[in-house]
């Protein structure tokens, strides 16, 4: 589901605003520069150079540097006074800073225009600016802050109001500044022209969000202001929204369980339900939050599922571990296992190793790109193999492992499916079992984070001997991998002492919180990468035991996702929203600012 991803990348304009002081910094320096360029185009003031550049620095600093600065703590407070979210002081403060920009460029557009046609522009610039930024911040108060149109209107008329107030002021006390119009006039310029500009904000908003508020029941506007909400605070309000178009389905986990002379030694969970959608919402930080359930060594995989299997809440995944539980009451442990071998068809290419009674079904397009592979191939796989085989249960893994922009999800009626299900024809059941050891090792990778697009678990591994075959499973708790990368990692480790590894991601989606939308493994810091996965091998080595396996397969049900319906009406309703506004919003917002701009100009005497 590209458009989640896409989503996601909204997430930078959030997460990685400057610092309050910067944003004071750049505010001082903007309107100083400003107002000592209006003051040096200007021709009627009768000021040296020097004076100019002084004289109107410092009227640009008081009307739109001091008034912004103060405006940015009102601001803050309005909104905190009416229950708002999403404005801590910085994106208060970075709002009056993009506001006051535009006004800077209205102001010095204003400037050159009247330089060039000998017209006094400054007070009608002015005028015009602040209507503007006026809408802009009533526009962003409206979408970010869940307060209302209303009360955004009477908050986002704070900056625009103490700006005109201040210059008011300043033209008083310095009687350098004249007024082209009377009072009344201004007075009737600034309300026509605020009421022209809200109402097409107004229509706009309505309009854009009416086919989510008709296909899915929700706001537009509610589920942007709690989706900044979590990429802000780590709030999971959203999930009430998702929980009231969410769907109970029945779905499958398998797994394999190593037992040990201690007890379980590792648990290897493939659950046929998807890490998403983003962030820290719904089941998002699945793998790591499933596995901290366990006292064990647990590794979660990515099972067949798309964004349609995303639980809608983060209490849903504790649906995963009950099944999880009741399947380890009831399996029966032995000790033997095969080797791992390798099949492939076309694109297609899957790892199997037997447990038991159990298989493990590793599967991989690279070095192709691919993305999700859909619940219903993974089950028709799951059938196909256990039939043939004549196994209990057969672990889908989707390694997610190769990605590009390009790469699409495996779904019903791609060439993939068949090469997938074809591929399990060539599976060589009458596999020799042997005695079976297991070494474990994890690193949460402290020194990477969601920049490189690691995850909280970082790096997994098992490596399983049998008959003097070691096979790495190494396990990047990220959301796919750059590609090419997994291959840089194979060619890394030929020199340790394993005979087989591959390499796999959980496709958290925790890691999507960031500028890309899309943050797979392997684009930065390959080099510290490979050395987390040198060591995770020999240390798992070092641990290595003999162990008993048993396998199993448990349904879990009602538990409550997205949805193959909802899932699917979210994002057509999302790009139909897109559509819409891409031709809405130009000709609207256009024709209202032509509409205030020539009720501005033409009413006043120049």
């Amino acid at each position: 589901m590209s458009s989640m991803s896409s989503v996601a990348g909204l997430s930078k304009y959030i997460t990685s605003l400057p610092r309050i002081r910067n944003t004071i910094i750049v505010m001082i320096i903007i309107s100083f520069i400003t107002g000592s360029v209006n003051f040096l185009l200007n021709s009627v003031y009768d000021y040296s150079i020097i004076e100019k550049i002084l004289f109107g620095g410092l009227f640009g600093f008081i009307v739109l540097g001091v008034s912004s600065i103060i405006s940015g703590g009102i601001n803050q407070q309005g909104v905190n006074t009416l229950n708002g979210i999403n404005f801590k002081i910085k994106h208060s403060m970075f709002l009056s800073l993009l506001s006051m920009s535009i006004l800077s460029i209205i102001l010095t557009l204003g400037g050159v225009i009247g330089r060039i046609s000998g017209l006094i522009l400054l007070q009608n610039s002015l005028i015009f600016g602040c209507i503007l930024i006026f809408g802009f911040n009533t526009l962003i108060f409206w979408s970010v802050a869940k307060i209302g149109f209303s009360k955004s209107a009477i908050i986002g008329t704070f900056q625009p109001i103490l700006i005109l107030a201040i210059y008011v002021l300043f033209s008083f006390f310095t009687n350098t500044m004249g007024f082209a119009d009377t009072g009344i006039t201004i007075i009737l310029k600034i309300i026509v022209g605020c009421i022209i500009l809200i109402a097409a904000i107004y229509s706009f908003i309505r309009v854009a969000e009416s086919p989510m508020k008709k296909n899915l029941g929700i706001g537009m506007l509610d589920l942007l202001s709690l989706f900044i909400a979590n990429m802000n605070d780590g709030s999971n309000s959203l999930e009430k929204l998702f929980e009231n178009i969410g769907e109970k389905i029945t779905t499958l986990v398998t797994f394999a369980s190593f037992k040990g002379k201690n007890g379980i030694k590792a648990l290897f969970i493939c659950p046929c339900v998807h890490p998403g959608p983003l962030g820290s919402i719904g089941g998002s930080n699945m793998p790591t939050i499933l596995a901290n359930k366990f006292d064990n060594f647990t590794m979660v995989v990515h099972g067949p599922s798309t964004h349609d299997f995303n639980p809608v809440a983060v209490k849903e995944i504790n649906k995963i571990e009950n099944a999880v539980r009741k399947g380890l009451e009831n399996v029966e442990y032995s000790n033997t296992a095969s080797k791992f071998m390798r099949y492939n068809n076309k694109k297609a290419n899957i790892g199997v190793q037997f447990l038991n009674k159990g298989m493990i079904i590793l599967t991989t397009f690279a070095p192709n790109g691919s993305d999700d592979i859909e619940f219903s191939i993974g089950l028709t796989m799951m059938t196909k193999s256990k039939s043939k085989c004549c196994v209990e249960d057969s672990i889908i893994v989707d390694c997610h492992n190769s990605f590009t922009e390009e790469s699409g999800g495996v779904l019903p009626g791609n060439e993939e499916v068949f090469e997938l299900i074809d591929v399990v024809d060539k599976i060589q059941c009458e596999e020799k079992q042997f005695n079976i050891k297991v070494g474990c090792y994890e690193n949460n990778m402290n020194e990477l984070d969601k920049n490189e697009g690691v995850g909280e678990s970082g790096i997994k591994t098992m490596v399983i001997e049998v008959d003097n075959q070691r096979t790495a499973y190494v396990l990047f708790d990220s959301n796919n991998m750059e590609i090419n990368f997994r291959q840089e990692i194979i060619d890394s480790v030929k020199n340790l002492d394993i005979d087989e590894i591959e390499v796999m991601t959980t496709d958290t989606h925790s890691v999507n919180t960031i500028a890309r939308g899309y943050n797979p493994i392997g684009i930065e810091k390959k080099s510290e990468i490979i050395e987390y996965v040198k060591k995770s091998i020999k240390e798992a080595i070092n641990d290595l035991e003999e162990v008993e396996v048993a396998t199993s397969t448990e349904k879990i049900e009602n538990i409550k996702t997205f949805g193959p319906n909802n899932s699917i009406e979210l994002i057509s309703t999302i790009s139909s929203i897109v559509a819409v506004t891409k031709i809405i919003a130009p000709v609207l917002f256009l024709t209202a600012l032509l509409i205030v701009f020539v009720w501005i100009f033409y009413m006043g005497t120049f």
